[in-house]
């Protein structure tokens, strides 16, 4: 491979979503490759070679292939501290990877294309699919609201982007995709605020070479 990183992605997945905005905010030019993931392209065999688990986003670095993408963001933001993903104080760096992990860990596995076709697999008719969706983002983002409804600033955790915001916007995305009611105005004022970043703006779904 060249010196440039490698993101292998799929313009409408939220996992590599949130890559491309660290990538963007760290200002690293990057190359993409696209896996058509209702064409199934990330199970082929030689994606599979790459990231055993046949998942995007997988970005190819010099020295090897990095997996699931806050592991990815704590990469690059080590590599390139600045600006930093995580604030500095202990306390907040926790409840910042908290915010990011119930979105990456508790709402997107259960609304992700694998589990859905699961639910279809077992019988669930696409309404119902649909609905399992949209109820699991809709009691997942009101949780998260009240996460960070004591917190001021344009973004979830102040003045400064973090983790979480590169959670919460792609999030958003696939609320939107479900057709779920945005009734929590603090989280959609932090999409407005983030959107308004070049970073952000750059990694948007329909701003992808891919996007369909």
């Amino acid at each position: 491979m060249t010196d440039r990183p490698l993101l292998h992605g799929y313009f409408r997945s939220s996992a590599s979503y949130r890559v491309r905005i660290a990538l963007n905010l760290k200002g690293i030019a990057y190359d993409d490759v696209f896996h058509h993931l209702r064409l199934r392209e990330h199970k082929t065999a030689e994606y599979l070679a790459l990231n055993p688990q046949g998942l995007v986003p997988g970005l190819e670095v010099q020295g090897g292939v990095l997996t699931q993408s806050l592991a990815i963001c704590d990469y690059l933001d080590e590599l390139v501290p600045e600006p930093p993903l995580l604030p500095a104080d202990l306390l907040e760096r926790a409840q910042v990877r908290a915010f990011a992990l119930a979105i990456a860990c508790e709402i997107h596995p259960l609304q992700n294309l694998a589990t859905l076709d699961r639910l279809r697999g077992l019988g669930a008719t696409d309404e119902q699919v649909t609905r399992w969706a949209g109820d699991v983002i809709g009691e997942g983002l009101g949780a998260c609201a009240r996460l960070i409804e004591d917190r001021r600033g344009p973004f979830c955790f102040g003045d400064c982007v973090t983790l979480a915001d590169l959670c919460l916007v792609p999030q958003l995305a696939n609320a939107r995709r479900f057709g779920v009611p945005l009734d929590q105005p603090r989280l959609t004022e932090i999409e407005a605020n983030c959107m308004g970043l070049p970073a952000f703006q750059r990694a948007r779904p329909e701003n992808q070479p891919d996007a369909e």
